[in-house]
């Protein structure tokens, strides 16, 4: 089973190329032009064992807003297409994960069912050309894209820096835990519907 996706998304303020591969080791290249999120992606792409290939022209000119919630988007529509009906895995995740002072709480669903609860109370203003608000659009756009049910807590810190990255590391381990095979499902949907595309 080849758990893979490529997806190409293109408007007038954003043209956003991404390869996703769910059984990876990081590999790949993050260029959106935000250095700030690339780093973040390769944070993700790293402890989520991703193969991802990210390369984003976006009006930057206007600010990062559009190229990190149209990243966020395409990125979520890989995880979609890659899963695929979603049999097997183990559907749940959750991770604890601590950044120097700073120390985020991950838990999601691969339900089908899109959902964000931000917890999140982030210092004002932005590292580079990344604002810190532009973290919640980001994770709202994967999740929504991806129909994923995911609830970020922040529990302590005071770098942006650090909390944000406390964040991606959190979800990065819990998406692994929940796009894992699971061999006692041996193949079947972890759903008592029978369905979690829908």
């Amino acid at each position: 089973m080849t758990r893979t996706a490529e997806i190409a998304r293109q408007t007038k303020e954003t043209d956003v190329r991404l390869t996703l591969g769910l059984d990876g080791e990081g590999a790949g290249t993050r260029e959106t032009g935000v250095g700030f999120l690339d780093h973040m992606l390769d944070l993700l792409a790293r402890h989520g064992r991703l193969d991802l290939v990210v390369d984003v022209q976006g009006d930057l000119e206007t600010g990062a807003h559009h190229t990190v919630e149209d990243t966020g988007i395409v990125l979520g529509q890989a995880l979609d297409q890659a899963l695929g009906d979603r049999a097997g895995i183990f559907r749940y995740g959750h991770a604890v994960v601590p950044m120097d002072e700073a120390r985020a709480s991950v838990a999601l669903d691969l339900s089908g069912r899109p959902f964000l609860a931000w917890e999140v109370d982030l210092p004002g203003g932005g590292t580079g050309n990344f604002d810190h608000e532009l973290a919640e659009e980001f994770f709202r756009a994967v999740s929504s894209a991806a129909k994923m049910t995911l609830h970020v807590t922040l529990e302590a810190g005071t770098n942006a820096h650090h909390m944000i990255e406390a964040i991606f590391k959190a979800f990065a381990r819990a998406l692994r835990a929940a796009i894992a095979i699971d061999p006692a499902e041996q193949g079947r949907v972890p759903s008592t519907k029978g369905t979690l595309t829908s």
